[in-house]
Formats: C-alpha cells, sequence, structure tokens
C-alpha cells in the first residue's frame, strides 16, 4: 500500500504511543461530503442503500460511525508447504485449473483449484459457491484465508475467505487486521468492510469536538486518526487505542449534553423555597408508626438542602425494593404544601396510582388534601378533581399521563414527584414542569426509581440529575427465599402453596407478559385462575388482575386482597410496583425465563413484607445461558444493586438510553461495564469544560458545541441553541 502521509509526533493515551494515520487512501473525499446519501458511494445502488438503511447506515457519516466489532488478526501469511493439518492460515497461491463438481452429500456444489505458491502445489476447495468455477481463471494470484485438511487422503485446503489480487495486492479481508463489523442478514460483514474503506478518505476532514487541552492531557489522538485506526488498524493495539479515544469522545459528548441540561434547567428560572410553614411536614414524619432509616434520613436532609434554596432541585432517589422512597417523597410533597403551594406525584400506571394515594391518606391523613387524577374518572367527578386543583383547595394530586391533558392547572405546582421515572421519555417526564414554569417559577422535581441502577449506569444515563440512593430496607424486613422450580417440582410448589395459605397467608401468581398485546396476557391471566381454581388451588378464594380491567374494578379487587377477603391473586405484571400486602408470603412467577433480572427482582419485592418468611417460586424451563444466568442469579442475591450490575454483565447495554429519552442515539462504542473508568474521567473532563466556559462560547469550543447541537440540541431541546 503507498506510504503514510506525514504526521506531527503521536499523541498518547494510556502511556501508549499512538501510531499516527494509516495508509493514505487512494481517494479523497471533501469534508462536506460526510452527509451525502450512501447512493453516491461507487457501487451503492438503490437495493443496496436500502439494506443499509435497515442497519441505520444512510450517510457517508453514519457508514464513518459504523464501528468494528472486534478484529480478525490473519497477519499469519505463510507458504503451502509450511502448512500442517488443522492449520488456520492465510497464503497467496497462484490457479493453475479450476472444476466444478459434485459433493457427497444431495445438492451439494463444491469448486476445486489446482493452485500453487513457491512452496508447492495444493487443491483449494469451496462449498456451494458455484459462480467462482466461472470467475477463476489460471494464472490468477489468490490470497486465501482457509484451513489445511485431510479429505480423501489427501491434504486440501478449505476456504474460508479469498481475495482477487490485482497489481497493488491491496487486500481487505484476508490479510492482516480485519475488522469485523456489525452486520445484518441483508448486508455481510464484507459488503460493509469493502465500503467503509471506500469512504474513509473522508474520516480526513472529520472535525475534532474535544478542546485541544483536553487531548493533551488525556494523551487522545485527533479524531481523524482515531476513525481511521480503528477501521484500518495495523495491529489490535492500534485498533483498541483508536477505539478508547472514541469511547472517551462518546462519553464525553454526552456528559457535557447531560450537564448542560441540568445547568439550563436550574437556571431558567427561580424556584420557591419550601419552608415547612404549616408545620406539616414534621408533624408527617412525628405521626408515622416506624422510625426512619439512616439512609431515608439521610435522604430527607438532601432534599430539605435542596428545596431551601430558589435553585430547582433535580435529584434522582433510587432505592431497592421496600427501601422506604414513598416516605421520603411525601416529605417533599408535604414541604410543598406546608409552604402553600401544590405537589403532585406523577406515576407510570392507574394501578400504582390507586395504591400511592391510599398510601397518602394512611400515612398523611388529615394533614393536607390529596386527590387522584386518572383517565378513568368519571366525567363529573373529573370536572370537580380540576377545579379543585386550579383553586389550590387540593394541595396533593396523584396521577398517571392523564396530568399531561391540556385542561390540568395548577395554581401553584412547587413539587413534582416522578415515580418509575424511566417509564417515562424526557419531554413527558419534563411536561408538568413546563406547566410549573408557566407560572412564573421552576418547580423542585424529584426522580424515583425502584429499580437498582448500576453507578456507571445511571451517571450514562442521568447525568443531568443529582443522586440519592437509600440502599438499607427498613428494620424487621425478612430474607425472601427463593427457589427455581422445575416442571417435575411443580405439585410439590403448589402443596407447599396450599399449607401457606391453610395457615392463613396469602400468594400471588403472575402470569408473563404476552408480547405486543394486553387483552391476550388479560386473557391469559383469567384462564390461569379459572385453571388454579378447578385444579391445584380449588376451595381457596381466587381473584384476577390485569390492566385492562375498569379501574373501579381494579381498585375493589385490591382491596379485597389487601383486606384478606382474597387469598390468592392471579395477575399480569401491573402488580410489579406499589403493591403492599404484609400477609402475602408466596410469590409464584410462571414462564420465569421470560422475565428480565430486574422484573423478577421487583415481582419478588411484593413478598416479604411483613414479619413471616415469604417465599419466591419460580417456574421455569430456562433454554438458554442467558436465561440460566438472570434465574441463577435471582436466586443468589436478593441484593438489587448487585443484581443491577450482574443483569448488566449478563445481557449487555441493550437500547439504554431508549427508554430515558426518545430521540437521542445509543451508544455506539462504550460499554458500561468495560468503560466504566473511561466514563468517571470523561464526566469529570465534562464539568471542567462547563465550569470554564458554561456555554461553551469560547471558539476553542466552537466544534464541541456544534457536535453537543448536533446529538441533543434539535431533539430535546437543550441547552446551546438559539
Amino acid at each position: 500500500m503507498p506510504a503514510a502521509v506525514p504526521r506531527p509526533a503521536p499523541l498518547q493515551l494510556g502511556g501508549k504511543p499512538f501510531p499516527g494515520t494509516p495508509p493514505q487512501p487512494r481517494l479523497f473525499l471533501r469534508p462536506e461530503r460526510l452527509a451525502l446519501p450512501l447512493t453516491s458511494v461507487a457501487r451503492v445502488g438503490p437495493a443496496i442503500a436500502r439494506r443499509l438503511r435497515e442497519l441505520g447506515l444512510s450517510t457517508v457519516g453514519d457508514l464513518l460511525e459504523h464501528y468494528p466489532r472486534r478484529y480478525d488478526d490473519y497477519r499469519d501469511r505463510r507458504d503451502l508447504g509450511s502448512l500442517k493439518i488443522g492449520e488456520e492460515a492465510t497464503v497467496r497461491a497462484t490457479v493453475e485449473r479450476v472444476a466444478l463438481t459434485k459433493g457427497r452429500r444431495k445438492g451439494l456444489q463444491v469448486v476445486r483449484a489446482c493452485v500453487r505458491d513457491p512452496s508447492g502445489v495444493s487443491e483449494a476447495i469451496w462449498f456451494n459457491q458455484a459462480w467462482l468455477a466461472e470467475a477463476l481463471e489460471p494464472g490468477m494470484t489468490l490470497s486465501l484465508r482457509g484451513t489445511l485438511t485431510a479429505r480423501g487422503g489427501r491434504p486440501s485446503f478449505v476456504v474460508k475467505s479469498h481475495e482477487i489480487l490485482a497489481a497493488s495486492e491491496e487486500t481487505l479481508h484476508t490479510e492482516g487486521v480485519v475488522p469485523v463489523y456489525p452486520a445484518g442478514e441483508a448486508v455481510s460483514a464484507r459488503t460493509l468492510r469493502t465500503l467503509v474503506r471506500t469512504v474513509l478518505p473522508a474520516a480526513r476532514g472529520l472535525p475534532d469536538p474535544l478542546p485541544a487541552w483536553l487531548r493533551i492531557e488525556h494523551g487522545l489522538p485527533t479524531r481523524a486518526d482515531a476513525v481511521l485506526a480503528v477501521h484500518a488498524p495495523r495491529d489490535p493495539d492500534v485498533g483498541r487505542t483508536a477505539r478508547a479515544r472514541l469511547v472517551f469522545e462518546e462519553s464525553y459528548l454526552l456528559q457535557v449534553g447531560l450537564l448542560a441540561h441540568k445547568a439550563r434547567e436550574q437556571g431558567r428560572l427561580a424556584a420557591q423555597p419550601l419552608a415547612d410553614g404549616s408545620g406539616a411536614a414534621t408533624a408527617f414524619e412525628q405521626r408515622l408508626p416506624f422510625a426512619l432509616t439512616a439512609d431515608q434520613k439521610a435522604a430527607v436532609a438532601e432534599i430539605d438542602a435542596d428545596v431551601a434554596t430558589t435553585t430547582p432541585m433535580r435529584r434522582l432517589l433510587q432505592g431497592d425494593v421496600g427501601s422506604g422512597k414513598t416516605v421520603v417523597a411525601l416529605h417533599l410533597l408535604l414541604r410543598a404544601a406546608a409552604a402553600g403551594h401544590q405537589g403532585a406525584l406523577l406515576v407510570p400506571t392507574e394501578t400504582l396510582a390507586g395504591q400511592h394515594l391510599a398510601t397518602v391518606h394512611e400515612l398523611v391523613g388529615d394533614l393536607v388534601s390529596c386527590e387522584l387524577l386518572i383517565a378513568g374518572l368519571p366525567a363529573a367527578r373529573r370536572r370537580a378533581v380540576l377545579s379543585r386543583l386550579e383553586s389550590g383547595r387540593t394541595q396533593l394530586i396523584v396521577g398517571t399521563h392523564a396530568l399531561f391533558q391540556a385542561d390540568v392547572r395548577f395554581r401553584s405546582l412547587a413539587a413534582i414527584v416522578v415515580d418509575e421515572q424511566h417509564r417515562f421519555g424526557v419531554v413527558q417526564r419534563d411536561e408538568l414542569a413546563r406547566r410549573a414554569s408557566a407560572q412564573g417559577h421552576a418547580p423542585h422535581v424529584l426522580y424515583m426509581t425502584a429499580t437498582p441502577i448500576p453507578r456507571t449506569l445511571a451517571l450514562t444515563l442521568f447525568g443531568d440529575l443529582d443522586m440519592t440512593v437509600i440502599a438499607a430496607p427498613p428494620t424487621g424486613r425478612q430474607p425472601i427465599v427463593t427457589r427455581v422450580v422445575p416442571e417435575e417440582k411443580r405439585d410439590d410448589a403448589y402443596a407447599f402453596t396450599r399449607k401457606h395459605l391453610d395457615a392463613g397467608r396469602q400468594t400471588y401468581v403472575v402470569c408473563p407478559t404476552i408480547e405486543g398485546s394486553e387483552s391476550r396476557t388479560a386473557a391469559a391471566a383469567v384462564d390461569e385462575a379459572e385453571r388454579l381454581a378447578a385444579g391445584e388451588l380449588r376451595g381457596y378464594r381466587l381473584a384476577v388482575l390485569h390492566g385492562q380491567m375498569r379501574p373501579a374494578d381494579r381498585e375493589t379487587t385490591m382491596r379485597a386482597f389487601k383486606s384478606g377477603d382474597t387469598q390468592v391473586l392471579v395477575a399480569t405484571t401491573v402488580i410489579e410496583v406499589g403493591i403492599d400486602v404484609p400477609n402475602a408470603t408466596i410469590m409464584i412467577i410462571e414462564d420465569a425465563e421470560c422475565f428480565g433480572l430486574a422484573q423478577l427482582h421487583q415481582l419478588r419485592g411484593r413478598v416479604g413484607r411483613g414479619k413471616a418468611r415469604s417465599y419466591c417460586l419460580l417456574f421455569a424451563r430456562p433454554e438458554t445461558d442467558q436465561a440460566r444466568a438472570r434465574l441463577g442469579a435471582l436466586k443468589a442475591s436478593s441484593d438489587g444493586f448487585e443484581l443491577a450490575d450482574r443483569d448488566l454483565e449478563i445481557r449487555g447495554e441493550g437500547s439504554v438510553l431508549g427508554a430515558r429519552q426518545a430521540g437521542v442515539g445509543d451508544l455506539r462504542l462504550t460499554r458500561l461495564v468495560r468503560d466504566r473508568a473511561t466514563i468517571d474521567r470523561a464526566r469529570a473532563a465534562a464539568r471542567r469544560t462547563l465550569r470554564d466556559d458554561p456555554l461553551l462560547a469560547a471558539p476553542s469550543n466552537a466544534a464541541l458545541a456544534a457536535a453537543v447541537r448536533e446529538a441533543f440540541g434539535r431533539r430535546v431541546g437543550w441547552l446551546l441553541r438559539a
């Protein structure tokens, strides 16, 4: 290949020198061509372009950011005569003759070519690639990657991949360090490799969003060098070094965007300081039937410090199942009411809204007025609730997405709690805050999640929020015994359940979600209840709970279970959060292998809330290593934060940003388990950047500001745009 273009002395990353730019490509593309559609690239017609779009690749820039997932090291080029049976290697040889034959298996076609190099002769064979019999001609020089095998008493070189060498002898697929790209059924990794190499010269014009001081301080190569090297490394270490630079950039840009969003939200309007004017918050804590844990007290203190100022609070409260987050949230809402304002508790489901309202009435009593607003309210009752809310007579409101409706008006909304916040997109999440802002002040907002989040994931996804963790459960909670029940032990599990029911305890039976159909899921729960009532749990009082029921019916069903009138509740995952029945001691989960680890942990947390020992029985037939790993992890640990880390290791990130904010792309390279240290460094650098230049107005930050706008500004209205 042609010689590399001279570059300045290489920078360093992690103490290792970066070798600089890969060899000069033959074709040069100007930077503005990054936005060109892929149909402008040679050999990309409408059909291939359509298949590339299915992979999310539409422009030259998209292709450059489609990074390799690994590398195959094919630097071990050998002579034919030196190979041993079973050895995989790359050889270069000249074709002497070619023949198409039939294999022993019906329909199998075999192309056989006699190939020679200076060390000897061998037979090269390809399976089911009959077209090669016409494409290969005597005299051609091939680069062949494959394995020498003994077939029919003579050695044959079974070809895995090949290239026809032109005069330049440039190879992409069989020699050197070969990048392997995420591919699909319609577009092969080989095709992607060829297309990326075609457009790679455009990387030379890539602007670098990282400030110069940051690159120098961390020993980072330029973005152009990193993109060139990640696609065409001379050795795997160069590829890994280039990847490390791009991971840092990806994490840094995300953190700058998140922190800028936080600064913008906290800087637009002042919040109302929330003093405990009427003493309601203090009275609430004094009348609780239990003492707050040390973690709960610490969380309350952090919130009190936040809301005492005019800077709007933006805090994430995360705690394990049953850790007592609701009490902390009620303290904030009561602070708002005690200061003469209003508070809102936003939840994702009507079942959870009803449970929270019952908890408020139980714990708060007559300290403040509280009402429910859900879609299922009768029209007359809804109008009355809205009237009292607008006048300020209703101090606290518990509601679902119904709170987003245009006719919902507050007199003075000063505090918002968003429960199970990961179920709301960022636009929905901030909708109530915008309502309060229209009144001339910003609200204090507390986001809660009962799904423990590993620290690195939390910083990556929620870097715009301060964070409070309630780690310890309330005292007196019994550990939950978890058992995986194979099919042959099902009868024993039902006998065990009947024994507990006869002793006056209660049981949940959870049916799995049927993807894409709430009605089929509800029907499955009804069918299971009928089967159990006629079979293993005949004679016991059963009821069904699912999301297709009318709100009044759901409320009646839950009230009957909570009072003990119902012994067995057969339900869908609507009971995943917010259900508190201390007398329920057995949780049966059908087809447990179909659930995610976090959801299994949440469901298990519905029991173990009283003083009696509780059990979680996982009826499962795991057929994959991943499913077995999930069930094994749940059986081995009851620590939600430990399970969250384990879940991340088992399944990877998945679409880590999708649930949090529609429109912001997923992480392309960063892996939260592997890259924790890099994420921490990137966050520290982002803080420093915004401390020195909050609006990224300095000329040296122009490229950074443009990159943040590109990633975030257009989609969710974050900072740094006009």
